[in-house]
């Protein structure tokens, strides 16, 4: 008898003809709306092809149940059926979640920024909610002094705000609100801006650690301000008392009033090819009364001209813009990254201190630190490495969505 003629033996052959496919779950009385998922997964984005079956009842924006492949109660999130990512996983396990269960979370997030973190007492400007970070997958809000700034990806969040604003002002003392959705996010999900109302608020004043700055709602990028390096440019004065300070892709000044207004340099050179960001780091500095040089130039050809001019600084500050925009130019963002750390750490006194920053989320850490390491390399100078923070503790990462950690930096003398 040969092998393909058991169904088993003593041998420990077991059958190869296919096991009949297991029946599909009784569905009668999973708590509605539900979605089923295909695959195991804790992200908090589950994309199509990981959906499996939706209750006939669920509507763009509800609360859904969700059960896993087996029809086991798996969690709970946002559904919406037109969007890249139609459901947004919020919390994990079988017990039932509502609309108080999403103001938790909200409270959550606030408490850790005015409890232990403490904010209010080093700056007016941080962080509140950290969209997967928080567990509030879509929502993104940050506190400019008595503003918000909203960034939303989500229709289920969208939806809420007019419930969720009310907390957010009466915990945070705040009052005005501006929103910002780009304008294909609001498309496939389904979102018309004008149903939330806001206030036009052109700029505000906020202070960081005794720094003085402008934002601008009208021009700035992202939410107007990058609160992520707050606790870094705190780090920075430590090194710049006296010292000739050089900040590559300056933006608006962050980097450059920390050093020369805390961190007493001797002299601050800030350099970006955004015009309109010049101009406001040329307010800020106004607004702190502090001498700084600003230059409108693009970082490599500015980089290049320094090296030829023989010219070097103490401490130099390199934060582009994101290089890496999507997985279809990942290999020259990548390129990028190594070839302007190359020219600027030719820019670095010997022994001097050297900052590189990348916020590119598709770069991780590793990748980050071997271009860098390559660049500087070729330009034969070695890095002693000191450091490797990333953002401030108001941008958490939890554990199911690491690919949110997406700033980087690398502090590092020179030699």
């Amino acid at each position: 008898m040969g092998m393909n003629d058991m169904s088993s033996s003593g041998d420990g052959f077991r059958s190869r003809r296919p096991s009949a496919p297991l029946p599909p779950p009784d569905t009668s009385n999973w708590r509605e709306p539900w979605v089923q998922m295909k695959y195991y997964s804790f992200a908090p984005c589950i994309f199509p092809a990981m959906i499996k079956r939706v209750s006939p009842g669920a509507r763009p924006g509800d609360i859904v149940t969700v059960y896993d492949k087996t029809g086991q109660p798996f969690g709970a999130g946002l559904f919406n059926p037109r969007a890249r990512v139609p459901l947004r996983v919020l919390f994990h396990g079988e017990r039932p979640v509502g609309e108080e269960d999403l103001l938790s979370l909200l409270d959550r997030a606030i408490d850790l920024r005015l409890g232990p973190l403490r904010l209010p007492e080093v700056t007016d400007a941080f962080r509140v909610v950290h969209s997967d970070g928080d567990g509030l997958s879509g929502l993104v809000v940050d506190k400019y002094a008595d503003v918000l700034s909203l960034s939303v990806h989500s229709l289920g969040v969208f939806q809420r705000l007019p419930k969720w604003l009310p907390r957010l002002h009466e915990r945070l003392g705040t009052r005005r609100v501006v929103l910002d959705i780009d304008p294909a996010v609001a498309r496939y999900e389904g979102i018309n801006p004008d149903h939330l109302k806001t206030d036009k608020v052109r700029s505000v004043r906020i202070r960081e650690h005794g720094v003085r700055y402008e934002v601008n709602f009208e021009q700035g990028h992202k939410t107007g301000f990058f609160c992520d390096q707050r606790e870094n440019r705190r780090r920075l004065v430590a090194w710049t008392p006296g010292k000739r300070v050089l900040d590559l892709c300056c933006y608006t000044g962050g980097f450059s009033l920390s050093a020369k207004v805390t961190g007493q340099a001797a002299e601050v050179t800030g350099v970006d090819l955004d015009e309109e960001a010049i101009a406001q780091a040329r307010n800020n500095a106004n607004l702190n009364q502090a001498r700084v040089e600003l230059v409108h130039c693009d970082a490599f050809a500015f980089a290049r001209q320094m090296q030829i001019n023989n010219r070097r600084w103490d401490v130099v500050i390199l934060d582009p813009p994101k290089l890496i925009l999507s997985r279809e130019d990942e290999e020259e963002g990548r390129r990028k990254y190594e070839d302007l750390n190359q020219l600027a750490v030719n820019l670095v006194e010997p022994g001097g201190l050297f900052v590189t920053c990348s916020c590119s989320g598709l770069l991780p850490q590793e990748s980050f630190e071997f271009l860098v390491t390559r660049g500087i390399h070729r330009a034969n100078r070695r890095l002693q490495i000191l450091e490797l923070p990333g953002a401030g503790a108001d941008h958490p990462v939890l554990s199911n969505c690491p690919e949110s950690r997406y700033l980087k930096l690398i502090w590092a003398r020179v030699f």
